[in-house]
C-alpha cells in the first residue's frame, strides 16, 4: 500500500481541523503524521492517522527553535528510512510548505503536494496556487481538502467531510449530573480571549438560569479557570488531557469558547458552539466547521485581519464589547433550536 506523510506542524485546532483530509488520504494509503508539539496530542485523535512524528518547525511556531543543523539531518533521516511514497503539505494561507518540500526532496520523497504563492521549482510535483487555483476564503478543513484533493486524494465516497475524533475516554467521574454547559475561557494568545471577568459573570448568569456550568483549561490555565469558575461553576483546570477534553465537551449540550482548539474539538464531537471570534483572523476561514453555532464578537473591528497575537485596539472592544446576558440567550437559543431539530413529527 502506498505510504504517505501528511504534515501539519502548527497547533492542536489546526491539526484537528485537517481531520477529513487525513481520512481522504488513508482512504487510499497508509498514514504517517508530522505534527508541531502542540498538535501531536490532536493528531493522535483523528481517524485515519497511523503513527504521529513530532516536530517543532521553526518556521512555523510562533515561538521557534532556533534551526539546528544536527536535528534537522535527524529528521531527514528519520523520514529517509521510513520510504514515503509521496507527502501531503498542509498549509494555512500565510505559511510556506517549501522549507519542508526541500527537506522532504533530501529525505527521498519522490511525490510532494502543497499550495504555495511562490514558484516552487523541483520541490513541489502538485503545486495550488492560493489566490488562483485554490481559494483563500473558505473553510479551513475544506482549503486542506483541496490540496489533497489536487494530489489524488479525494474525499471518501460516504464521508460527509466533517470534523471527528476517536472515541473519548470515560470522562464521568469528572463531571456533574447532565445536562450542563461548558465555559472554555482560555485561547492561546489573547487577541482571542474573552476578558475573564465576562466569563465568569457568563458562568453566574448560566448558574441562575438553572444550568449547571463546567469551566475547562490546560495545566497553564488553572488560575484562570478557579477565577471563571467561581462558587457557581465545576472547575476542570487542568484535570483533563485533550482526549478527555473531548469527552466533556461531547456530553455539553452547548460550549461557550474563543477561537481556540476547544472550540474545532467541540465540533468534532458535535456540541454546539457559541464561538467568541476575535476578527485577527478571517471567521469564513476559522469558525466552529459544520455544527450549530452563534458566532459572537465584532468581526469589523480595527483588528480586523490583523493576525495580532495580542489586542492592537485598547480595550479589546471586538470581544469586551459582547455582554455576557447575551452569550446565554445564545446557549438558549442553540439548545432550543437543537431540541426542534431532534423532534420527531407525530
Amino acid at each position: 500500500m502506498t505510504r504517505a506523510l501528511v504534515v501539519r506542524l502548527d497547533g492542536a485546532g489546526d491539526v484537528l481541523l485537517a481531520g477529513p483530509t487525513v481520512r481522504a488520504v488513508a482512504a487510499r494509503a497508509d498514514v504517517t503524521l508530522l505534527c508541531g508539539p502542540a498538535g501531536a496530542p490532536a493528531g493522535r485523535l483523528l481517524p485515519g492517522a497511523g503513527e504521529v512524528l513530532r516536530w517543532a518547525c521553526p518556521w512555523v511556531l510562533a515561538d521557534p527553535p532556533p534551526v539546528d543543523a544536527a536535528e534537522t539531518a535527524g529528521l531527514v533521516a528519520d523520514l529517509a528510512v521510513r520510504g514515503f511514497d509521496e507527502a501531503v503539505i498542509l498549509t494555512s494561507f500565510h505559511q510556506s510548505p517549501l522549507p519542508l518540500a526541500l527537506l522532504l526532496r533530501l529525505a527521498g520523497v519522490p511525490r510532494i503536494s502543497g499550495a504555495s504563492v511562490d514558484h516552487a521549482g523541483a520541490l513541489l510535483d502538485v503545486r495550488l496556487r492560493p489566490g488562483e487555483t485554490l481559494d483563500e476564503d473558505q473553510p479551513e478543513p475544506e482549503r486542506m481538502r483541496a490540496i489533497a484533493a489536487a494530489a489524488g486524494f479525494p474525499a471518501p465516497a460516504g464521508d460527509d467531510g466533517r470534523l471527528a475524533v476517536l472515541p473519548s475516554p470515560d470522562v464521568s467521574h469528572l463531571l456533574p449530573a447532565a445536562p450542563y454547559i461548558v465555559v472554555h475561557p482560555g485561547a492561546a494568545v489573547g487577541a482571542r480571549r474573552w476578558p475573564a471577568g465576562h466569563c465568569a459573570r457568563s458562568v453566574e448568569l448560566l448558574a441562575a438560569a438553572g444550568h449547571r456550568v463546567v469551566v475547562t483549561g490546560g495545566p497553564d490555565e488553572r488560575a484562570l479557570t478557579a477565577e471563571v469558575a467561581g462558587r457557581r461553576g465545576t472547575d476542570l483546570g487542568g484535570r483533563t488531557s485533550l482526549a478527555e477534553l473531548g469527552g466533556v465537551l461531547a456530553r455539553a449540550s452547548a460550549v461557550v469558547v474563543g477561537n481556540t482548539a476547544a472550540a474545532h474539538l467541540a465540533a468534532a464531537v458535535g456540541t454546539p458552539v457559541v464561538s467568541l471570534f476575535a476578527p485577527v483572523v478571517p471567521a469564513v476561514r476559522w469558525r466552529p466547521y459544520a455544527v450549530p453555532h452563534v458566532l459572537l464578537g465584532d468581526q469589523h473591528a480595527p483588528c480586523r485581519d490583523s493576525r495580532a497575537r495580542e489586542c492592537p485596539v485598547p480595550g479589546h472592544p471586538c470581544l469586551a464589547g459582547v455582554d455576557p446576558a447575551a452569550v446565554v440567550e445564545a446557549v438558549h437559543l442553540l439548545i432550543t433550536d437543537v431540541l426542534r431539530a431532534q423532534e420527531v413529527p407525530a
